[in-house]
């Protein structure tokens, strides 16, 4: 796992292990906790993950800045976008 060096999370979550739809949900619990424009970063071994999340992505104000699939083993960096 690596998480881009670009990126200084205020939340990493680890969701490995957790079937869809937790990754996402445990992704939505901590992108509420943070302000517009911080990073969360986001483990998950969930195949399915990848497809939720980038329709997560482009269904609402959330980012994702960076993607990482290391051998099973998905990373994404997510800018929490502003409320209009």
């Amino acid at each position: 796992m690596t998480i881009s060096e670009n990126f200084n999370p205020k939340i990493t979550v680890d969701a490995q292990g957790l079937s869809c739809p937790m990754p996402l949900l445990k992704a939505k619990q901590a992108l509420n906790q943070v302000e517009a424009d911080d990073i969360v970063c986001v483990i998950a071994s969930d195949a399915g993950s990848v497809r939720d999340f980038h329709s997560f992505a482009d269904l609402t104000e959330h980012k994702i800045v960076d993607f990482c699939d290391e051998n099973g083993i998905y990373t994404y960096t997510i800018r929490k976008g502003k409320l209009v």
